[in-house]
């Protein structure tokens, strides 16, 4: 199945964060930052000059602001390009 967003959204698939840090301490989920990253799969219905990202783009975006889905057991979250806060270049 193929998931195209509409209009100003980003359909992206989130990297998970890690559970421990490089010393092996475990991190609650209460601890975790609200950021999170992903990575864009798929752009909404408009020009892409008029977004910010692209296809295979490494973002940053607000924790609470997106719409998650389960697609062939694999999650995505679809979010409006005003939630994106960063590309990491």
């Amino acid at each position: 199945m193929q998931i195209k967003p509409l209009g100003k959204r980003v359909l992206i698939k989130p990297v998970k964060e890690a559970e421990r840090t490089a010393s092996g301490i475990y991190i609650p989920e209460t601890a975790k930052e609200k950021k999170k990253q992903g990575i864009v799969v798929e752009l909404g219905n408009v020009e892409e000059k008029e977004l910010p990202v692209k296809k295979g783009d490494t973002i940053l975006y607000a924790g609470y602001s997106s719409e998650e889905l389960e697609v062939d057991g694999e999650k995505y979250l679809i979010l409006d390009i005003k939630d994106v806060i960063a590309k990491i270049v």
